[in-house]
């Protein structure tokens, strides 16, 4: 079997399951089916969208042909951010007013370590050549040289925050923070382990990816703030609704 053909098998498995497990924690939203189902729509498209669209940015010849969207190149990180805002969007579209990121935590990061052990047996999104005993050698580096398996490492943070997500949740701590907080801790690892990852090095030493997530971390700290703000108020104005004029509780 050739990496292309686990690869896909692999990431086939990662959607299958992500599907299954959104069935199953958006089971309680108070929404029609044809509403949750245009929210997975709607992240699906974003996480498509956002996982190509540096590759196309840095291709204009290929942006303006189409081809870009069907080459290879995905990137996870965008990917993820990319399905938050087209959830929002979909959100939008669909005037669903209630917070339904908590629903998508756990199942996005189970779903995204799998789709990481598919770069692993596909054999793409190494890393750098290490001499640590767990090195592998993957053949589409051209060389023999033992790498970090960084698809792995990652494919283990995911699952240890999915674990994470899911104690939280049930315990009611960071009630309709839980995305939030998932993006945020995977910017933060992202940027920490581009140091063993063979990318382009930019300004400052840096890559694109780390550039990425110092220009996302303070966006999505702001989305954290803003929705704390707005549930601060409106727990405020519910409990001024349900005082009496002395400003006793009933």
């Amino acid at each position: 079997m050739n990496h292309d053909l686990r690869y896909a098998l692999v990431m086939l498995a990662a959607v299958t399951v992500l599907s299954l497990l959104l069935r199953r924690w958006q089971s309680k939203l108070p929404l029609l089916w044809w509403q949750k189902l245009g929210l997975g729509i709607g992240g699906f498209c974003g996480a498509m969208i956002g996982a190509k669209l540096p590759f196309a940015l840095a291709d204009w010849q290929g942006l303006a042909s189409g081809t870009t969207w069907l080459s290879d190149g995905k990137t996870i990180m965008c990917g993820i951010v990319g399905g938050y805002f087209g959830v929002e969007v979909a959100k939008w579209t669909l005037d669903i007013q209630i917070k339904t990121g908590d629903t998508f935590a756990v199942p996005v990061a189970v779903a995204v370590a799998i789709g990481r052990l598919a770069c692993f047996v596909g054999g793409c999104c190494y890393g750098t050549p290490t001499s640590l005993p767990w090195g592998v050698r993957f053949s589409r580096a051209g060389d023999t040289l033992a790498r970090h398996p960084t698809q792995l490492y990652e494919a283990a943070f995911h699952l240890t925050l999915a674990a994470i997500l899911f104690v939280l949740q049930q315990r009611g701590i960071f009630r309709g923070q839980l995305v939030k907080l998932y993006i945020l801790a995977y910017l933060a690892y992202r940027f920490a382990t581009e140091f063993i990852r063979p990318e382009p090095r930019l300004l400052w030493g840096l890559t694109g990816y780390q550039w990425a997530a110092l220009a996302l971390a303070p966006v999505f700290t702001w989305l954290w703030w803003r929705d704390a703000i707005r549930a601060s108020n409106g727990k405020a104005a519910y409990n001024s609704a349900c005082a009496d004029p002395a400003g006793v509780p009933r």
